[in-house]
């Protein structure tokens, strides 16, 4: 059994981070022959550079990380904040940038806020969603769906949803609109606490080469 004191390990997301996030480590040479969120292997390492990748479904990897199957791993804010996973948050890596909202169905648009007060919300997000409404001193039903939100409302299941949105297209096809805005949410680098301390130099050098990256490509950017 191979020692993984010797291993970085890395956990990624399935979807649409996945190509982000290891596009991103391959720019600093962390990489593996093989490396793909289709392959059927579970672990995928490097040996000589002692890396290994576990890809795992988005929800899992604060879990993994949180109980120290992998050193680091690469997860949206919204997925983080939504575990409650006890990690360490590294680096804002500023892609799948989206933000988290409520929304509700043009036709049926009530005045205020809080005129949704004791209604149910549909969502992913339960446990954001009932921070962002405890603040406006509302009391929701939360009914926990885990794709296509936006059927909550269409089909009665709820009077409005929160969720993540980046262009709003699908809630325009759907004739809902946008009434709350919640939050941010980008790509994060997040790191077990104890792998912090134990390999921190391999951990912070990593972090330092990734901040590096992310800083030229800005300022391309911004020169173009």
């Amino acid at each position: 059994m191979k020692n993984t004191m010797d291993y970085l390990t890395i956990a990624l997301p399935k979807g649409k981070l996945f190509s982000l996030s290891a596009d991103l480590l391959a720019k600093a040479g962390y990489t593996a022959e093989g490396l793909s969120d289709k392959s059927r292997k579970l672990v995928i390492a490097n040996e000589e550079k002692k890396i290994r990748f576990i890809v795992s479904k988005t929800a899992d990897v604060p879990t993994y990380v949180e109980y120290g199957a992998a050193d680091i791993g690469v997860i949206g804010k919204d997925v983080l904040l939504e575990s409650g996973k006890d990690v360490y948050e590294l680096l804002d890596l500023g892609f799948g940038r989206c933000h988290l909202m409520m929304a509700v169905p043009k036709a049926e648009k009530r005045a205020k806020l809080v005129d949704y007060d004791h209604t149910r919300v549909a969502t992913k997000f339960p446990h954001i969603a009932e921070q962002f409404f405890n603040k406006h001193g509302m009391q929701m039903e939360y009914i926990k769906l885990n794709g296509s939100i936006e059927l909550g409302p269409i089909v009665g299941l709820s009077e409005s949803i929160v969720d993540i949105v980046e262009t709003g297209t699908t809630l325009r096809e759907n004739d809902l609109e946008e009434i709350a805005y919640i939050l941010d949410a980008t790509a994060r680098l997040i790191v077990n606490r104890v792998s912090f301390k134990l390999k921190f130099d391999r951990i912070n050098q990593l972090t330092e080469e990734l901040r590096k990256i992310l800083e030229l490509e800005q300022q391309a950017k911004a020169g173009a």
